[in-house]
This record gives structure tokens, sequence and C-alpha cells, in this order.
């Protein structure tokens, strides 16, 4: 296969992914991924399972061989570089802690192969553990402590060796909910008193977003679309990416365009639409169910019978059926129950609110 040429002397991003594709034989895993993350950056490969993401980051470690492409690092090409000499910090899903030894001894191994002198080994190992707030653990055994525990001490031993670049492998997904969502917050505030530039692969769509400076999300090997959280939330790029982050309804529609505007039409009901590029004919609307308020019957864009309500603690969910298909409807918690089970709703939203796609793509 012949290999891109690339342009090496140009100024390029801290970490540049060009042109990366990996087959397994006729099994296509990652295809033509382009990306590039600045220095400091936190950015998350975001997608569902099969998508591609962890054989991304398994060549960015050294892991696995792309079959072309390459992989700039501050300017050094790894593609010669085997793991263990690239320098990269790396956390797993499962911690990979060693059971027979403390927390100190775990997070100054990578320390200790170096061959760092004793002195500077306990000072880094001290720094690294007084960032992840363990400083009084450090003579503990993984096996007497808590999964978030765990996480800090896995990400301390990656921190403490000074990583040019910190990989990230689904480093949550262990740990229960309550704990995950503590353990965002945490994860987030290490990496920015680090500074350490941060790759995190996930298929937690609420993580990505809490986390991530910008999110890349990833579909059958290809990176489909890369913004911020708000962006890629907001403005998806096509309906999987609409679908995948969050809820949101999706509805077949007709765009017409007049001296007055644009009309969406969807089953026969004719609805004022947003502005839009896209051209009149099939198009396909992603509305997302935070974006419907509760009116009064003069107000509303719609009206609907609810069919099923779900209490979500500080939300409430709503299926209501309409005449432009079943819709659902997400309220804040006021401290009040909401409507029943076949009681009449009536629903308003911004024109605005419509995110257009092109019909049948994504």
């Amino acid at each position: 296969m012949d290999q891109p040429a690339f342009n090496h002397g140009l100024q390029m991003a801290f970490l540049e992914l060009q042109a990366l594709n990996k087959r397994y034989n006729n099994v296509v895993a990652v295809e033509d991924f382009n990306l590039s993350i600045e220095r400091g950056e936190f950015v998350s490969l975001l997608g569902p399972s099969g998508c591609g993401k962890t054989t991304t980051l398994q060549m960015i470690a050294g892991f696995t061989q792309p079959t072309s492409g390459a992989i700039m690092l501050n300017g050094r090409d790894l593609g010669a570089v085997p793991a263990r000499k690239r320098g990269l910090g790396i956390v797993f899903q499962t911690y990979a802690l060693f059971p027979h030894m403390t927390v100190e001894q775990n997070v100054g191994f990578g320390l200790e192969m170096r061959k760092i002198p004793a002195d500077e080994r306990r000072r880094r190992v001290a720094d690294a553990l007084d960032l992840v707030h363990l400083t009084h653990l450090g003579d503990r055994f993984p096996r007497n402590m808590s999964g978030g525990q765990r996480q800090r001490v896995a990400l301390a031993r990656a921190l403490v060796i000074e990583p040019e670049l910190l990989l990230l492998d689904e480093p949550l997904s262990n740990l229960d909910a309550k704990l995950r969502e503590e353990m965002q917050l945490e994860l987030r505030r290490i990496q920015q008193e680090a500074g350490v530039t941060t790759l995190l692969v996930t298929h937690d769509q609420s993580e990505a977003m809490a986390l991530s400076d910008r999110v890349a999300v990833m579909q059958g090997g290809r990176l489909i679309q890369e913004d911020s959280p708000f962006d890629v939330y907001e403005k998806p790029a096509t309906s999987f990416i609409s679908t995948f982050l969050g809820k949101t309804n999706s509805l077949a529609a007709t765009l017409e365009r007049d001296k007055a505007g644009t009309t969406i039409v969807i089953d026969g009901t004719r609805l004022s639409g947003p502005d839009t590029a896209l051209a009149a004919g099939p198009v396909e609307v992603s509305l997302r169910p935070e974006r419907i308020e509760l009116t009064d019957a003069e107000k509303a864009t719609i009206s609907g019978n609810v069919i099923e309500r779900v209490f979500l603690g500080d939300q409430w969910l709503f299926r209501v059926e309409t005449p432009i298909g079943k819709l659902l409807v997400m309220q804040r918690n006021l401290g009040r129950r909401e409507a029943n089970v076949g009681e009449r709703l009536h629903l308003s939203w911004e024109p605005e609110a419509m995110r257009l796609l092109p019909r049948g793509e994504g």
C-alpha cells in the first residue's frame, strides 16, 4: 500500500494523527483518521463499541501497529518508537495495579524502572499522591481501597513519570453511577492541575461532555464530528450523533421554502422552520426533549396526550402522542406532581430548537 506523504516541516499541533488506518485482513477498524490535539488539551474519543476508538488509542500507545498513516507527538514521529520508549502515561479500565505492592510502591514503580534516584523518586511519588489526595494512604494495599481510590492510584502512577501525553481507556467504567460522577470532577481537576495533554476513550456521552475541551465522535472506524461538547450536542452533524449524544426526537419531515422563510411539514402538520442551508425536500428533524416547553393551548406549537410518565428525580420525562408522532418531553422537577398518563399537554418550542439534517445520512 502506498504511504501518503506527510509534511513534517509544517507547524503542527502537539499530537497529530495523520490519515491513520488500521485493517485486520478485510476488516477496517480505523479509516482515514485525522485529529490534532494542542498541548494541555483534554480530548475524548467517543463512540459505541466497535467504532475503532480503542484501536486508535492502542496505535498511539504503540500496542498496535497502524496499517498506514502517521502519529506525531511534539514533532516526533512515533512510528518506529517501541511502546515502552514513548514515555506515555496510560490508565486502563482495570487500573492494573500490583496487588502485592503498597500505594507508594505502585506509584513509584515506573520511576524505579527508569532508575530514578531514590530521593527524587520519593519526592515525585509524594507530589503525585498529593495531587490525587491520597497522601494518607501511601502504605495501603490496593485490596483495602475503594474503586475510586484505586482509580486515583492508577492516575498517580501514570502522572508520576511526567508523561508528554496521558491516555485514558474507559477509566471510570467500573465505578458505580454516583462515584463515577464524583470521579469525573476529580479527574478533570487532576488533569488541569497537572497540565498534561490527555486523550480519553469512552462510550459514555455524559462523561465525554463533562470532562473534555473537545469531543471527537467516531462511527464505523471514522471520525464523523469533532467539536466542543456544547456544539457536538447542539449542532450534531449527523442523525447518528443526534441520537447517540443524549435523548432526541428524530422526525421524518419535508422542508419547504418560500419568500416568508422555511416550513417544516411532518405528517401533514406545517411548522415554522429554522434558517438552514439545506435544499427543499426530505429532511430529518432532531428536537431535544428539554427544548420543548409546556404552555397554554393558545400558545402551543402542538398538543397531545401523555402516554408515559417517568420521574427521574431532578426531571420528569413524558412521552406524548401528537399529530407529528410520539414526542419525548423533559421538564425540570419543580417540586410538584406533573401531568398524569392520559392528560392533555400543550407543547411549544422555538423554530431554532429543530436541528435539520439530510434524510437518511449518518
